[in-house]
């Protein structure tokens, strides 16, 4: 796939066009969203590497701040599949290192590395679902004003933003870049496996050159590495509702497995 085919699949302004939307997720305040996110992450990783049941009550969360903040769900899978692959290379050799048989479905054994496996896919696609929904519900600017009234040190708050924002230099330069090859190449192919060396390392010397002309405009225009925000946010009882309600959602799933009991109510059996 060609970079230029990569960026128009990943679309990163999206998530900001996104995030000026309103919805009931849109006006939860920042600090609301950042702590629940947070704390579904840490519970969601918690989990012992062999527990895949118990996990899936969890989808509920990115499922329906999804769909109250009104985002469609085909470009988060996009982005969710653009990383898939790492999460795929941390966990492909586990049925290979981890044979021992745990469970059975009829006559099929199933082996601890299959289930450690489905295990950490299932882990980062719900860490990461809600991680951007939560970008795409709050926007990239608030979400960081809203780390810096939580304590978040500002030069870490101001790194992220930056990282973020350069992503977008990143991805521009890229684009020109490779249309620029295409347009030299009449159509063919010629990006070949021995030219990306050469066009990475030219794409990373333009980005940072870039990058540093974006600075100095920033900083000839008053920035002093301070946050600033049109509205001050503050926390409502909605907000805090929120924040409640989920944070007993998430220790409720984690004490107990939800998915088993529900199955077990379903079919009538006891554990």
């Amino acid at each position: 796939m060609k970079m230029i085919s990569m960026a128009d699949w990943i679309r990163i302004g999206r998530m900001d066009d996104l995030a000026r939307m309103d919805s009931p997720a849109h006006r939860l305040d920042a600090r609301a969203k950042a702590i629940v996110t947070l704390a579904f992450v840490i519970v969601v990783m918690s989990f012992p590497r062999h527990d895949v049941s118990a996990l899936v009550p969890f989808l509920l969360y990115p499922v329906i701040l999804t769909s109250v903040g009104h985002i469609p769900s085909r470009e988060l899978f996009k982005k969710i599949l653009v990383a898939a692959p790492f999460a795929l290379v941390i966990g492909i050799f586990n049925p290979l290192m981890d044979r021992h048989p745990v469970a059975a479905v009829g006559p099929v054994a199933i082996t601890g590395g299959w289930l450690s496996f489905a295990s950490i896919m299932l882990r980062f696609v719900l860490t990461v679902w809600a991680a951007l929904a939560l970008v795409a519900c709050t926007g990239m600017f608030r979400l960081a004003a809203g780390l810096e009234q939580l304590g978040i040190p500002r030069v870490f708050v101001v790194q992220l933003l930056f990282l973020y924002r350069y992503l977008f230099v990143v991805a521009d330069e890229g684009t020109r870049m490779t249309r620029s090859v295409d347009l030299r190449a009449g159509g063919k192919n010629a990006l070949r496996l021995r030219v990306y060396g050469s066009l990475i390392g030219h794409l990373l010397l333009r980005s940072m050159d870039r990058a540093e002309r974006v600075y100095r405009a920033m900083v000839s225009r008053g920035f002093d590495g301070e946050i600033r925000v049109m509205r001050q946010s503050s926390f409502r009882v909605s907000d805090w509702c929120f924040v409640c309600g989920c944070l007993v959602c998430f220790i409720a799933g984690r004490m107990w497995n939800l998915a088993a009991g529900i199955g077990f109510l379903a079919t009538g059996n006891t554990p």
